[in-house]
Formats: structure tokens, sequence, C-alpha cells
């Protein structure tokens, strides 16, 4: 009889694995600024937020982020975060709300920073009130200039019409 040699296996040393950091932002952020931008009243595809997304944050995205947002759509839908209609996907009522109120909080603060900077300019304009009438009354004279006719059914569309197709 042969003799069996036993083999063996010695183990194989793993290569090192680097920690996954991502520089770019959490992907339901990336697809709620899609669907802001798209504003498609039905919903949009995948196809159209991945290129959103990819428009924006191209550089920073990974080769298969395309099937991780797929994936993505899919736990948002899940959690109640996003609306499936047909093949399209769309903000739910509950998110539009939330992202309602931090608009109106971020305009709040804007709106306060606005007026600080108007007072300050405010009081540091120079400018006579003789010179504000005369642009104001500038505006008025480059608001009123010549009108076209609505239709060509009018009289002076008619004159028009005659005179081109005469010469």
């Amino acid at each position: 009889m042969a003799e069996e040699k036993i083999l063996k296996k010695t183990p194989v040393a793993k290569k090192p694995r680097k920690p996954k950091t991502t520089t770019h932002p959490p992907y339901f952020q990336m697809i709620k600024e899609a669907l802001m931008a798209l504003k498609e009243k039905n919903g949009s595809s995948p196809y159209a937020i991945a290129k959103k997304i990819e428009e924006k944050h191209k550089s920073l995205l990974p080769e298969s982020f395309r099937k991780i947002l797929s994936l993505q759509l899919k736990n948002s839908v899940a959690k109640g975060k996003l609306v499936k209609i047909r093949a399209s996907y769309k903000l739910s009522d509950t998110t539009k709300m939330t992202t309602r109120q931090q608009d109106k909080k971020s305009k709040k603060n804007m709106k306060q920073e606005d007026k600080e900077i108007t007072k300050r300019t405010r009081s540091s304009s120079t400018r006579s009130k003789k010179s504000m009438s005369v642009n104001k009354q500038e505006k008025k004279r480059k608001a009123k200039k010549a009108r076209q006719p609505k239709s060509i059914k009018s009289s002076a569309g008619k004159k028009k019409a005659m005179k081109a197709s005469a010469a």
C-alpha cells in the first residue's frame, strides 16, 4: 500500500486592511439634496438621483457607490424616510416637514444677519435724497418701453406681418 502524505496547511498571512474612512456626506443626506434639486412631482428615478449625486460628489465617491445607493434607497423606504412610487423615490411628508423646519431656522438666522448688515450700511451711507430720487426716475423711464402686440390678430400686428411678407 502506498503511504499517504498528510499535508498541513500553513496559515496565510492576512494583509492589514485600511480603515474605511468616508469623506462624502451620509448617503441619505446626498439623496435628500438630489431629490430637492430635481424637484420632480412624482419622484425621481434611481438613475437620476445617482447622476445628480455623482455630479456633486464625484471625486469623493467609491467605485461601487451605485450599488450602495440602491441599497440605501431601499433601506430609507423601509425606515419611512422615502416613499417609493412605481420605480421612483420621493421624500416622505415627515422628512419634508423636518427639512422645511431646518430651512426656516436657517432663513431666520440669515435674515437677522442681513438686518445687522443693513443697519451698518444705512448708518454709514452718505447718499443724498436727491440722488435717490434721480435713480427712481431713471428706473421709471427704463420700465416704460414700447410694447409689442400680443397677437398677430391685432391691427398693429397685421400691419407688421404685411410689411414683413412684402419685403
